[in-house]
Parts: C-alpha cells; structure tokens; sequence
C-alpha cells in the first residue's frame, strides 16, 4: 500500500467513535460486536445487536478490551481482538481448539477488515501490532486460530479468525492441527518495557 499510510492504535475510550464507525450499523457481522468469543452461544445469540454493542462498550470504558484499529489515512479500516485465552468462553468449549499444553498464552480472537480494505495485508500489521502489545503486558505466546484457505476453501466474510498465510507473514507457526482447515498456530514473544496505553 504505498499510496496509503496506515497506523495501528490500541483501543481505547475515546477511540469507541472509531470503533463504532468500521463495524457500522450490522455490529461488525450479523450484531457479533465482538462478543462471540466471550460469551456461551445463547447469550451470544440472545445479545445480538443492542445488547452485545453495551457489552463491547462496558468493557471499552473499563480497559478491559485487548484489541487494536488500524487506520489507514486517517479512517478506521481494521480491527483485532485478543488477550489471555482463559477470557474467551467460546475457546474453553472448543475441542478443535483446546489448549495444546499449559502454556500461559494470549489469543488472537478475531479480526474484522473493512469492506474497502481487505486484501491489503492489514491482518499481517495487526498481528505485529498484537504481538508487540501482548509482549509488553507480559505474554510469553501469542496463539491464533486461522482459517487454512488451501485445506476449506471459506468467503471472506467469514473468515474472521483470520487466515493462515497471515499469521505466517507475521512469523507464526503452527503447533497442532485437529481440523483440516483450523490449524492452532503461536508466536513466542520476548517481553518488553510496558509503555503508556496510547501507544501499542
């Protein structure tokens, strides 16, 4: 993307308008507001829209929303979501994506890429973006749970968990693969000064 700049921030209070602008009036994806990692599957579903968008913002104001925006040229364009696997619900219930060892590891959860923006390699800043931040509050794994286009050919618009050649270019590699499409992948992290949370 020569033409464009693109910057990754953390989410933060006051960038909810940011927020709010790329996942539109659907919620990102059918009312998810990122919620469906974190929650059982019928609360999830009783929670679409509305309610899901006052859960996503509670847990904006409070600082307790692991996730990066990435801008390019000044508009919000891209988003993931992760932090330590034992606060995602939908991952504790997975056999597929059970844990590989006892490893302390943070989880990459999901990505959304605006329409106008996908296929730019965003995924791939993300994740470096990701890692450097997870590093930094102490994470020794950053895991992820990416779609293997080659094995499940899947649209993009469901291919929120990301895909695997992402995860590769940003220097993950797999660990386990207990579905053909759904490899488990990791990228150990060395740990870094914590900084302010204004920047990544």
């Amino acid at each position: 993307m020569p033409a464009s700049r693109v910057v990754i921030r953390p989410m933060t209070k006051a960038r909810w308008p940011d927020l709010v602008r790329l996942f539109g009036k659907h919620g990102g994806c059918a009312g998810c507001w990122c919620m469906y990692p974190r929650l059982r599957h019928r609360d999830y579903v009783a929670g679409k829209g509305a309610a899901n968008r006052r859960r996503l913002r509670a847990l904006v104001a409070k600082g307790a929303m692991h996730g990066l925006l990435a801008y390019v040229d000044g508009v919000p364009a891209a988003w993931c979501s992760f932090g330590p696997r034992d606060s995602f619900v939908s991952l504790e219930r997975s056999r597929i994506l059970a844990p590989v060892d006892e490893a302390p590891v943070w989880s990459v959860v999901c990505f959304y890429i605006g329409r106008g923006f996908r296929r730019r390699g965003l995924s791939a800043r993300l994740l470096e973006g990701a890692a450097a931040y997870a590093a930094r509050r102490g994470a020794p794994v950053l895991e992820g749970y990416p779609h293997d286009r080659e094995r499940a050919p899947l649209p993009d618009a469901f291919a929120w968990h990301g895909l695997l050649a992402s995860f590769r270019r940003a220097g993950f590699e797999e660990v386990a693969r207990r579905s053909a499409g759904r490899p488990i992948v990791r990228r150990r992290l060395a740990p870094r000064r914590q900084r302010s949370t204004t920047s990544i």
